[in-house]
């Protein structure tokens, strides 16, 4: 139907327009092969939502790994073109952490990408898909001697040291085996990032990384880290590769990036003539926003690269300096938009809220909100409690001529935080058994997932070339209970 017409919900906030077309797939929130087929059904690569649904169930992640690829053989190649006269190129890390699998990793390195991890688990998933440890980086701001030992055994590439304390260990630990860690600095340029607090990583009060800043306190009033450059040289058991800064996540203003790269190459060449080292990596981590609603506005990564080039190429300039070799760390922008959320729709209610009236039109006016409940929730997705995170979703199964509706879509778990959707406008005549698609969740969903009232986590299927397959089989109740020792010994 014609929606230009229907008035905006008051309850609705302000970046939500009521959509021309309730049906349509706007972009850029999908991936690309995602469409709605003649008879109105949402499908990937061809295959509908309600064949994915009989195959393998709801809630299901659904993951097109033709984008994926796509997606990351364009960094690999923008920034390698943006770099080759002040670099040679960029080594790209994909940030495992947002989503990793075997499968995920082995796409990684066939396009060209190096993976980072932070743990002995994701470690354990990069060397079953065959990955080396020289393509392979360590982060984490508590690892465990016995990660700091694995990465070693693997031969990594780099171990990211996130604090004295840390620096002080990988040493030790490097020495006694008779080994170097080939060792990279995270530091805290003291850049505010346009994000959320709990994704802004770059400030001084929080737990991540070495700080700029100057303190009166430490020796001779180095600042944090200063202390770990001048302790790093001064170790048999360590090889410093270089500095590293990570500003925050889901950002779309270049400037904060360009302000952190300013900020660490300056730093790197300061350290470079006192301490007469060289450190030949400079890694300017990731955070690069993509779309979860359709007023989001992510940047390509041409043009992410372009700017970043421009200000690492002016930078050295001015400098003096020969620019390291810089690397980068995308996750979310390679894997958030190739993958959505297929969900079946259960129970629906609509309650009066209360809301400023308009103009003359009296006191205490009520609008209708509609809660329309899915059978998954924030044991799949987590982010929209932990971070307000905002998605968008549509009706998937079928096509509607309906008006529309202003709509939360909320889980199945009991907490009234249990928000999928905040606030969307679905159509009118949503009921129990359609099935919705929610777009943009390849990113930190999966990997937040929990058994949250004993819940399985979903699966995971990959499409490609009409073809689905599951490459993280769903949990299922016998799952969960094989954990439960005071089953397991009845």
């Amino acid at each position: 139907m014609d929606t230009s017409a229907v008035r905006s919900s008051p309850l609705a906030p302000d970046w939500l327009a009521v959509p021309e077309d309730l049906n349509a797939l706007q972009d850029p929130m999908w991936a690309a092969g995602v469409e709605r087929n003649d008879a109105g059904e949402v499908a990937i690569d061809g295959i509908p939502v309600s064949e994915l649904k009989a195959q393998f169930g709801t809630p299901l992640f659904v993951m097109s790994e033709s984008d994926f690829r796509s997606r990351a053989r364009a960094f690999k190649d923008a920034f390698d073109a943006a770099f080759a006269d002040i670099c040679g190129g960029v080594d790209v890390y994909y940030a495992g952490k947002s989503f990793l699998c075997t499968a995920v990793a082995s796409w990684v390195a066939d396009e060209g990408l190096r993976l980072d991890t932070c743990s002995g688990g994701e470690l354990a998933v990069a060397a079953r898909a065959g990955i080396p440890g020289a393509k392979l980086g360590l982060h984490g701001n508590n690892k465990s001697d016995a990660e700091i030992n694995r990465a070693l055994d693997m031969e990594l590439g780099r171990i990211v040291v996130d604090s004295l304390d840390e620096l002080d260990r990988v040493a030790k630990i490097a020495s006694s085996r008779g080994e170097t860690a080939k060792v990279m600095l995270r530091l805290t340029p003291g850049v505010h990032a346009h994000t959320h607090e709990f994704i802004a990583t770059a400030h001084e009060d929080q737990k991540f990384g070495l700080s700029m800043a100057g303190d009166s306190t430490a020796e001779a009033g180095l600042s944090a880290a200063e202390e770990a450059v001048a302790a790093a040289t001064s170790y048999a058991g360590i090889e410093l590769l270089g500095l590293h800064c990570h500003i925050g996540s889901q950002i779309f203003e270049p400037d904060g990036f360009e302000l952190a790269a300013e900020k660490l190459l300056a730093f790197q060449a300061a350290m470079q003539e006192k301490y007469s080292i060289v450190m030949p990596e400079l890694d300017l981590g990731g955070g690069y926003g993509i779309a979860y609603t359709p007023v989001d506005t992510p940047r390509p990564a041409a043009e992410i690269a372009e700017a970043m080039a421009a200000v690492v190429r002016s930078t050295c300039a001015r400098l003096g300096i020969k620019s390291p070799r810089i690397s980068i760390e995308p996750g979310r922008a390679i894997v958030g938009s190739t993958t959505f959320t297929l969900y079946e729709v259960g129970t629906l209610k609509t309650v009066r809220v209360d809301a400023e009236a308009d103009a003359g039109a009296g006191e205490n006016v009520t609008y209708p909100r509609r809660y329309v409940s899915v059978d998954g929730g924030m044991s799949d997705n987590a982010r929209p409690v932990l971070y307000d995170a905002d998605y968008s979703a549509i009706l998937a199964s079928r096509s509607s001529a309906a008006e529309p509706q202003l709509s939360r879509v909320v889980g199945k778990h009991c907490e009234s935080g249990d928000i999928v959707v905040r606030d969307v406008y679905l159509p009118a005549d949503v009921a129990a058994g359609d099935l919705l698609a929610v777009p943009g969740t390849g990113a930190y969903c999966w990997a937040l997932s929990s058994n949250y009232n004993y819940l399985a986590r979903p699966g995971v299927v990959a499409v490609r070339d009409g073809a689905a397959r599951l490459i993280v089989r769903g949990e299922t109740e016998e799952d969960l209970l094989n954990r439960d020792m005071g089953v397991a010994n009845v």
